[in-house]
């Protein structure tokens, strides 16, 4: 059976060449998660902020749930960053964008623009969402080695 996580053999020399360098797949990831190190590092750095956004959607016990975001958040890509628990850190994350997402961004409770403007954040976050499963998938393949 053909090693499916090889560089097909009429690939370019240098795309083979960088998907075979070991720094790509954790750039990757890097490139993946940043947006939950920020969100949690500015959450952390104004947590009233992150109390106020977590009531702001309604959510009971505001204060409990922003500890709980920065927590998943900044967790969450310390494990996704790491070979060995990808693929938790890519569960965790995934996860919560699928909750944050719906909380956040139910564009079918939209009219007109607002209701695509939403829809077209909705499906991003479903991309990133597809990001971290494939990930967690090359990170299994791989034996943590990703």
């Amino acid at each position: 059976m053909a090693d499916t996580l090889s560089p097909r053999k009429d690939a370019i020399a240098p795309v083979a060449a960088l998907l075979d360098w070991p720094g790509t797949a954790w750039l990757a990831r890097l490139a993946l998660a940043a947006p939950f190190v920020v969100s949690g590092l500015v959450k952390l750095t104004d947590f009233n902020g992150a109390v106020a956004e977590a009531a702001g959607l309604g959510l009971g016990l505001p204060v409990l749930v922003a500890v709980a975001v920065i927590v998943t958040q900044l967790g969450g890509s310390v494990l996704f960053l790491t070979r060995r628990w990808c693929w938790l850190g890519a569960g965790i994350l995934a996860g919560f964008t699928v909750v944050a997402t719906l909380l956040a961004h139910a564009f079918w409770t939209y009219e007109g623009p607002d209701r695509a403007r939403q829809t077209a954040t909705f499906l991003e976050h479903l991309a990133i969402v597809g990001g971290f499963a494939a990930a967690a998938v090359l990170s299994h393949r791989r034996g943590g080695r990703a």
